[in-house]
């Protein structure tokens, strides 16, 4: 019996399949029926040593006989080899793909792009994004972003790139970039994030320790300014520029180095989906899996605060639960609209944008420069972002009324502070006033109390509704948002907060971080409790525990955030040990928060305050003075930044006697505050250093 050459298991491709076809003809005289029976289990053998049965590459046999009728069988077998590639898919956008191969397929998203089916199916024509502020503006039908994002996906297929390969995506917020990070994932590619105003060193540090074989960029001046740096230590397969023209780039620099811009990939990616469906025999060169809800479908780096940034590693799993639950707190309908500055790669930004996209709401995409204007034009129902957008929005506020007559301002500040009172006792009234206390009041207190609080409450709500007609509506309109303001990523200020309930612009509050897809807890509309971060999202456990032993502590009591669920990290790329120190045996990840879970009370003014989650702090920031003392640098940070003098602030003092801060003042505002007092004449245009460290001196003893 004669064989090709066995197959070495080197020469298979992660996503290639041999095919072996072997064929007996009657030219043989062998000894017989026993010996032919012998013979091809020896084939069989041969065969199957060579058979490889998981998701990246396995070998297939047929085998076809014809056999003499006559006493001994003469036989040879020619086997020959066709490589089948393997496509990886997500299970329900390319469905028809894997059904046509005998897989399963079912309604259930497994894989983040899954949402793109679905979404185009229900909202169909209807705008999902606008993009207004990049060249050319663009809007497009959930149809279109469909078709986009499985056409830039077919691009990457044909320019060489593999399912498991990690793809480097450094560019900012647009319909681009959400394109490319799900056409990188619709193809079981991973992406790696990263902003593009991160130094080149970075950058660097983050495609290397990735892994990364190619690099898509948002536009020429970022691509010139780190092309030398990766051309000579990086050396990627390809770059694709998402914005811009390649008549912008030093293409010498990366000579050799194919780079194709956002069009010529889409086009690519659309001629070859064309001629796969045109032809079935193309379609007999492939076999197709699925992406599992395992697999990873993103590497995100953290800041690196604390040496190299370590890569998170977030699985379409992670990602999922995130879009299947943050509908109870963000209650979004089709055709609402939301307005987006966040930079992509941000965890909360990109999982809020996928929860978007599968709801059928319309996102806006702003810049900085464009926040305000845009929030008038769009009117958004919905803003998620970060507490400095906030801050911001509060202090333009403030500062729109210093500068009004003294009759306005004397007037509005009077209606404010009566509001804050007002939203105060309804607090009381309602059950959310905030309270550590683990003893339950009596039901006689309890009944002065919420009596007292509505009293106060009726008396002052005349005065809030006069407010509300002739200074709240004003603000209401001018910032634009019509249901609520989502914050999350750091601490909302206290002092923010409870200006804007008492406004009337609802704020919402929101925890998690990278580590966790990021979203662990959030207010509710329903249940909106000032000073927390609201209650755990569903599937989410919280503990409080002690930071010296350990242990779980009882609600009321403040210790170390320890958090378990589904969206809880895979764990930290090629840093088996930093996952050990983050997530434990039981899949408990230590966010390193201080903070306590508030008391559940049956009565009085904390009733349905139980269960939510408070923070006061990160662990590894408290101050411990060489008197002993402890400091939660929290507190006194937040109470300066009321000053509008501070832009902002970081309470150091380490092993120090006393405390010292690190101020950036605003600049403006101190000098209007220099010529108010006479520091400086009217015409002055700058104080010097001494001038701004005494008045700063002064607001923080005020503060």
């Amino acid at each position: 019996m004669t064989t090709a050459t066995p197959f070495p298991v080197s020469s298979f491709s992660t996503n290639r399949m041999a095919m072996v076809s072997s064929t007996f003809s009657p030219d043989y005289y062998g000894p017989g029926a026993a010996d032919i029976t012998k013979r091809h289990a020896a084939f069989q053998h041969l065969v199957s040593r060579y058979h490889f049965n998981n998701s990246k590459m396995f070998l297939d046999k047929q085998r076809n006989y014809w056999f003499s009728a006559r006493r001994g069988f003469r036989v040879s077998c020619e086997t020959k080899t066709e490589e089948i590639e393997i496509r990886r898919c997500s299970p329900n956008l390319e469905s028809a793909l894997v059904s046509s191969n005998g897989a399963l397929t079912s309604d259930d998203w497994r894989a983040v792009p899954d949402i793109w089916r679905s979404s185009a199916e229900k909202y169909g024509d209807q705008v999902a994004v606008v993009d207004p502020h990049h060249d050319p503006p663009t809007s497009m039908t959930y149809k279109q972003l469909e078709q986009e994002i499985l056409d830039f996906s077919e691009g990457l297929r044909v320019i060489g790139i593999k399912p498991d390969e990690k793809l480097a995506l450094f560019a900012d917020n647009s319909y681009r970039w959400l394109v490319a990070d799900q056409g990188m994932m619709a193809m079981g590619a991973v992406d790696v994030v990263r902003g593009p105003r991160s130094s080149v060193e970075e950058l660097l540090q983050i495609y290397n320790h990735s892994e990364s074989v190619a690099l898509a960029v948002d536009n020429p001046e970022l691509f010139n300014r780190i092309a030398e740096t990766f051309s000579s230590k990086a050396a990627p397969r390809f770059v694709i520029l998402l914005w811009g023209e390649k008549s912008s780039l030093t293409i010498n620099i990366m000579e050799g180095i194919p780079i194709f811009n956002y069009k010529e990939l889409i086009g690519l990616g659309r001629e070859s989906r064309k001629a796969f469906f045109d032809s079935s025999d193309a379609r007999k060169h492939y076999m197709y899996e699925t992406i599992s809800s395992d697999d990873i479908a993103t590497l995100v780096y953290t800041s690196g605060t604390t040496g190299n940034p370590k890569g998170v590693m977030l699985t379409h799993k992670n990602l999922l639960h995130q879009i299947n639950n943050f509908w109870e707190i963000v209650p979004a309908q089709p055709a609402d609209r939301f307005l987006s500055m966040l930079p992509p790669w941000h965890a909360y930004e990109r999982a809020c944008e996928y929860f978007i996209f599968a709801n059928g709401a319309k996102q806006v995409y702003t810049t900085v420069r464009n926040f305000k204007v845009d929030l008038q034009q769009y009117e958004p129902h919905y803003v998620i972002s970060v507490p400095l957008v906030f801050e911001t929005l509060y202090s333009g506020i403030q500062k729109q009324i210093s500068t009004s007559s003294t009759l306005r301002k004397l007037l509005a500040f009077t209606f404010i502070k009566i509001s804050m009172t007002y939203m105060e006792m309804k607090r009381i009234y309602e059950g959310t006033y905030l309270t550590r206390s683990q003893n339950e009041q009596s039901y006689f207190v309890s009944m002065l109390g919420w009596l007292r609080a509505r009293i106060v409450a009726a008396i002052l709500l005349p005065v809030h509704m006069l407010a509300e007609k002739l200074v709240y509506s004003k603000i209401q309109s001018a910032i634009g948002i019509r249901k609520a303001g989502v914050s999350g990523g750091s601490s909302l200020p206290a002092h923010v907060d409870k200006f804007f309930e008492a406004i009337g612009v609802v704020l919402l509050n929101g925890y998690g971080m990278t580590e966790s897809s990021p979203v662990l807890a959030a207010r509710r509309l329903s249940n909106n409790v000032l000073g927390s971060v609201g209650h755990p999202i569903r599937h989410t456990e919280f503990k409080i525990v002690d930071a010296e032993t350990g242990k779980s502590l009882p609600h009321g009591s403040k210790g170390i955030v320890r958090v378990r669920g589904p969206q809880v990290m895979k764990g930290y790329y090629k840093n088996p040990l930093a996952t050990k120190q983050a997530v434990d045996e039981d899949g408990w990840l230590n966010t390193g928060d201080l903070g306590w879970i508030a008391p559940f009370h049956s009565r009085g003014k904390s009733r349905r305050c139980g269960g939510v989650i408070v923070l006061e702090g990160r662990a590894k920031d408290t101050i411990v003075l060489s008197t002993g003392e402890n400091v939660e640098p929290l507190e006194l940070e937040e109470a300066a930044m009321k000053s509008s003098l501070i832009q902002q602030i970081v309470v150091i003092g380490q092993d120090q006697r006393r405390l010292g801060a690190i101020v950036v003042p605003n600049k403006e505002e101190v000098l209007e505050a220099a010529k108010k007092l006479s520091i400086v004449d009217a015409d002055a245009t700058e104080l010097s250093k001494k001038q701004i460290a005494n008045l700063l001196d002064k607001e923080l003893r005020k503060w």
